[in-house]
């Protein structure tokens, strides 16, 4: 087919039936074919439908062929459902889309045209994560860089983070070089590439990249593709990176007819590269650009829009848009503030009963996470009350791989026999154990009938193994003793944190760079948290047993519990939204590390929570959560003080609003905000913060409040006499260190080789 368009229809033509079912302003936007149009499209507007009846009405129109037009999509998911329909609007005798795809598909196709123009052969190979950490490891240990402290892992995020942003090795300052082995990060860049182009092949970063230094060297290629193009469509244009959006300036300079669709306020990917700024400088970079604002929701109650736009107006970096909905009526948002995180659950769970009681499908519930570990207290909860449910965007609490690896260690501190528990971890964290030390073991437990633990220790103390490995099977069979010897009097959640400590596997995670070391840190700590409601070791494994047991048929209802990221996109009558405290969400970590520009993204994710709600939104806080380990007194977050009062119902909060609520809380003097945390024996102090919130519908709790969600066997330890604050201690793995702080029989101790670590006191010596 010739590439010249097609004349267009005259100008009075009838408006197409597609278009016809549009609202004012999505046709607007259809039928705007000529020059830039920027389609802000807020949540639950249709832009999907805007989007391709735009795509149809370019071909319908005869306006360009379809080879004429590139639609650039996130999601092979997306494309599908574009490509359906299209063909519903043209009908099954259309033609495809040849250049409808994925911004990485389209970068494929054009490169294996001029692969050889970046040293590649046509038929190049894409390789997967696992691949490119194994060649990353090669070239680090060729290199004689320490793996252990410069993680493959760390670098691959490097490398995709810079081809993100288009950056090839020689556009590295050395701020950016400085990021890996103390200014290597370049040379290793470069040299990974180098490899890629013998081994003939690209990683995803690649894809983009590749394209954009042809098009910048190449202008006949360039040009070429400027001349096809007649018409640019982009959908999630927010969610473009540095890489994407220079790609799509580049294409667009010749025609100009580039339509973008998206929204600034569900912008919540910068982890990924994401760069909001490209959406909302789209009217500087093409002057002229047509505007059209989809403000009318077709998905959510005007109570529901109203919470959600009055919080997204806090950010300063925005298009301004009003989303409102023909529809009438709808409950207000509902702020429920709730003792604990169990608490918490326990409402969350009563909610959904009464619900299902009413007749409501569980597939219509989901709940919304800031952050993977907040999903255990849940699953828990609906494993008691027998509550069908499904984890979406990750596995299962006590499925995750370090959640595993930690069980795998307390099964064989209760059972020495279990092999597949110890063939879990005997190298896990790495200990130089490989597949021919696995084997040994295995054929020494099948000759002596032994279990593979006892096994091992039998086989370290023959000539078998070499030296090294003998004395590492030791060292951990040595440690497994002492672990077994401390269950006995320990508490589980004592327990797993000497485990974690001892086997380095915290060390591991702190040394792991990449995005998920800190949520697989804190689904540990979680974890933790979760066996001080166990007075045994055994009494705890027993109820995860119960837990991983728990299978649900294919086909029966069930309640969604996912992260707030996954859910984009998805739409549920009843949403729950928990964790609304300060530093669980906006996340604190986040803030830290991003300062306002980390914020204002916070609040865009909030937004997006509370507008996947259909009919029913309900926003918890809770007034004590477990973070890292220690019980903390919250306040609520700040998101919920910024939510417009005529809209939400607050049904435990504080009087007069979540303002005062945030300043009693602060107050120094309130003798109750540390009480938890520091000094269980102060709970029988009531000051003004907690008169205040005893007035506000909070339960009230015994005189003597223990640490909320804590079982009373972890006070039952007591501290040793002989063992003071500045007392020089020794431990047997973490040598001489002085003793900084002490919690009952749990000591911190500044050690003079490992740092600061927390460790029972029973496990060390005093000296000098």
């Amino acid at each position: 087919m010739s590439d010249i368009a097609p004349s267009p229809p005259r100008d009075n033509a009838p408006v197409p039936a597609y278009a016809q079912m549009l609202n004012a302003p999505q046709r607007d936007a259809v039928l705007t074919t000529e020059g830039p149009v920027l389609m802000l499209a807020g949540a639950g507007t249709g832009k999907t439908a805007a989007l391709t009846a735009r795509l149809a009405h370019l071909v319908a129109t005869r306006r360009a062929y379809p080879s004429q037009i590139l639609c650039v999509t996130f999601t092979n998911k997306a494309a599908r459902e574009m490509r359906e329909r299209v063909a519903g609007h043209l009908g099954p005798s259309s033609e495809g889309i040849p250049w409808l795809g994925t911004f990485h598909s389209i970068c494929a196709k054009m490169l294996r045209r001029h692969a050889e123009l970046v040293g590649l052969q046509s038929n190049y190979t894409i390789i997967d994560t696992d691949d490119q950490l194994r060649l990353l490891k090669q070239l680090i240990s060729t290199n004689e860089l320490d793996e252990k402290r410069w993680p493959a892992r760390q670098l691959a995020g490097l490398i995709d983070r810079w081809k993100n942003r288009g950056l090839n090795p020689d556009d590295l300052d050395a701020t950016e070089s400085e990021a890996y082995a103390n200014g290597r990060g370049q040379e290793m860049y470069r040299l990974y590439q180098d490899r890629m182009k013998s081994l003939n092949a690209c990683d995803f970063g690649d894809l983009m990249l590749h394209i954009l230094n042809i098009f910048r060297k190449h202008t006949d290629v360039l040009q070429d593709y400027q001349r096809r193009y007649k018409y640019i469509l982009v959908d999630e244009y927010q969610d473009t990176n540095a890489v994407q959006y220079l790609w799509l300036r580049l294409l667009a300079q010749s025609h100009k007819n580039i339509c973008v669709v998206g929204d600034d306020d569900q912008s919540i990917y910068s982890w990924r590269g994401a760069e909001v700024a490209n959406i909302l400088r789209f009217e500087k970079d093409f002057p002229g650009a047509h505007v059209v604002r989809l403000e009318q929701n077709y998905r959510s109650t005007p109570q529901i829009l109203g919470a959600a736009s009055g919080l997204i107006r806090a950010n300063s970096e925005r298009h301004e848009k009003t989303l409102w909905t023909e529809a009438n009526g709808g409950d207000k948002v509902k702020v429920i503030g709730v003792w604990d995180a169990p608490e918490e659950a326990r409402r969350v769970g009563e909610d959904i009963e009464r619900l299902e009681a009413e007749g409501a499908s569980l597939d219509t519930v989901a709940i919304l996470v800031r952050a993977q570990y907040q999903t255990r207290e849940f699953e828990d909860r609906f494993i008691q009350i027998g509550v069908n449910y499904r984890i979406i965007g990750g596995f299962r609490f006590y499925e995750r791989a370090e959640i595993r690896d930690a069980l795998a260690y307390l099964r064989v501190i209760a059972q020495p026999q279990d092999d597949l528990a110890f063939e879990r971890i005997y190298n896990q964290p790495k200990r130089g154990l490989g597949a021919k030390t696995l084997e040994k073991m295995h054929q020494h437990a099948r000759r002596t009938n032994m279990p593979l633990a006892a096994a091992s220790l039998e086989l370290a103390d023959s000539d078998e193994l070499p030296k090294r490995a003998a004395n590492t099977i030791g060292d951990l069979m040595r440690h497994f003793l002492s672990w077994r010897e401390a269950a006995e009097t320990m508490t589980p959640s004592d327990l797993i944190r000497l485990v974690l400590d001892e086997t380095g596997y915290n060390d591991m995670l702190a040394n792991d760079r990449s995005p998920e070391s800190a949520g697989r840190a804190e689904n540990l700590s979680e974890l933790a948290r979760a066996m001080e409601e166990y007075e045994t070791l055994g009494d705890f494994l027993e109820h995860v047993s119960l837990v991983m047991d728990n299978d649900r048929g294919a086909d029966e209802e069930t309640v969604t519990i996912m992260t707030i990221h996954a859910a984009k996109g998805l739409e549920f009558d009843n949403v729950f939204c928990v964790g609304w405290e300060e530093g669980v969400f906006p996340s604190q970590r986040a803030i830290d590390e991003g300062g306002l520009a980390s914020l204002e993204e916070e609040r865009r994710l909030a937004y997006v929570a509370i507008t996947r709600a259909k009919r029913r939104c309900t926003i918890l806080h809770a007034a004590n959560r477990r973070i890292y380990g220690q019980w903390t007194s919250s306040i609520p977050s700040r998101f919920i003080e910024e939510l417009p009062e005529e809209f939400i119902d607050q049904e435990t909060t504080m009087t007069g609003g979540a303002s005062l609520w945030r300043a009693n809380w602060s107050e120094s003097d309130d003798p109750f905000a540390h009480v938890a945390r520091d000094r269980p024996e102060r709970a029988q102090t009531r000051g003004p913060g907690w008169k205040r919130a005893i007035s506000s519908g909070y339960e009230t709790k015994q005189a003597n409040v223990r640490e909320p969600g804590r079982s009373a066997a972890s006070f039952a330890a007591k501290p040793r006499s002989d063992i003071a604050i500045g007392a020089m201690v020794h431990h047997d793995k973490f040598g001489t260190g002085c003793v900084t702080d002490q919690e009952g029989n749990k000591l911190e101790i500044e050690f003079e080789e490992h740092g600061t670590k927390r460790v029972i006191d029973s496990f060390v010596k005093v000296v000098g």
